[in-house]
């Protein structure tokens, strides 16, 4: 409880607010995030799957000391609207592409942690004029299988029954995934679940488990969930770190918690192998070290944008 209270009192304007901070028109829909500071290259940071603005509580205020700081919730998730829509692979890339364009108006050192990283690393390669570099913390994303191949469901003898087919299957799909989500959606299952993911499970406070909550509240919000996953399952991205990383040409850091239950420490060892320039840098965290541990983070983010010529 000692770190929720040092949320509130140091860093109240990052207190959970259902009305949200301040919002961005997108197309049809409305964006939340987050902007504080009004000096030196701007950060943007981009949040992981199921969190939102409020899990870079701790770096928002310290990085602001030096830089123009800007988070967003991605669309789906946060504040930001769940709108009813296919979420394909680009969708998050271009949200931020034009985010930078319209609201930061200048390159910028995006920061992504998990599929927050994986969309961040795809922007820098789909629209390399708008970031200045790229930092990637514990990062999803697949190196590419040597047995990869693509599969394609088709009826191998009788066709008459196969729209039935594919009908109930869909209903299959989306009743499991909306059940999986009606589970996941308790406090006790959130709690478990990030302390799964985090190493020190002191870290997990009641406002970090409410900003996972509340915006889960949304009605359209079980329907979104089902859209993604059943995308991110059925529907994959033929897009592997390999084939990322050999079209970034951008400064990269990748910070790495290595107590990481979701990858092994080894693909981080991968990514700067892909990546010659890359500066690694190992911590003791879990899956989010910038929640888990934000001094370590918050300075080696300043040191490392400090040591990059040519970024103004």
């Amino acid at each position: 409880m000692a770190m929720a209270m040092a949320v509130a009192v140091f860093h109240p304007e990052l207190v959970l607010k259902k009305g949200g901070h301040n919002y961005w028109q997108w197309q049809e829909h409305k964006i939340h995030y987050v902007r504080q500071g009004h000096k030196g290259v701007p950060i943007l940071l981009v949040h992981g799957f199921g969190a939102s603005v409020y899990h870079w509580r701790y770096n928002i205020p310290e990085l602001a000391k030096t830089h123009e700081v800007f988070a967003l919730d991605l669309l789906g998730f946060g504040w930001s609207d769940k709108a009813l829509i296919e979420y394909d692979p680009q969708l998050w890339s271009r949200q931020i592409a034009d985010f930078v364009k319209q609201v930061v108006k200048r390159p910028a050192v995006i920061v992504g942690n998990s599929i927050g990283g994986l969309t961040s690393l795809q922007t820098a390669v789909l629209y390399p004029d708008l970031v200045a570099a790229l930092a990637l913390v514990n990062p999803a994303g697949r190196f590419q299988s040597r047995k990869a191949r693509v599969i394609v469901e088709k009826p191998t003898k009788n066709t008459a029954g196969w729209p039935a087919f594919l009908k109930a299957r869909d209903w299959a799909r989306r009743e499991a995934l909306l059940f999986v989500f009606k589970q996941l959606n308790q406090r006790s299952r959130i709690q478990a679940a990030l302390n799964n993911v985090y190493r020190d499970k002191s870290h997990v406070d009641e406002f970090l488990i409410d900003s996972i909550l509340e915006p889960a509240a949304d009605p359209n919000a079980a329907e979104v969930f089902y859209r993604m996953i059943s995308r991110f399952l059925f529907q994959p991205s033929d897009l592997s770190l390999e084939k990322l990383l050999r079209d970034l040409d951008c400064p990269l850091l990748v910070l790495w918690g290595e107590s990481d239950p979701l990858a092994p420490s080894s693909k981080a060892d991968k990514i700067q192998a892909l990546y010659n320039d890359a500066t690694l840098v190992k911590l003791q965290a879990g899956h989010c070290p910038h929640d888990e541990i934000p001094t370590q983070v918050n300075e080696r983010l300043a040191l490392w944008i400090a040591s990059l010529e040519n970024l103004s």
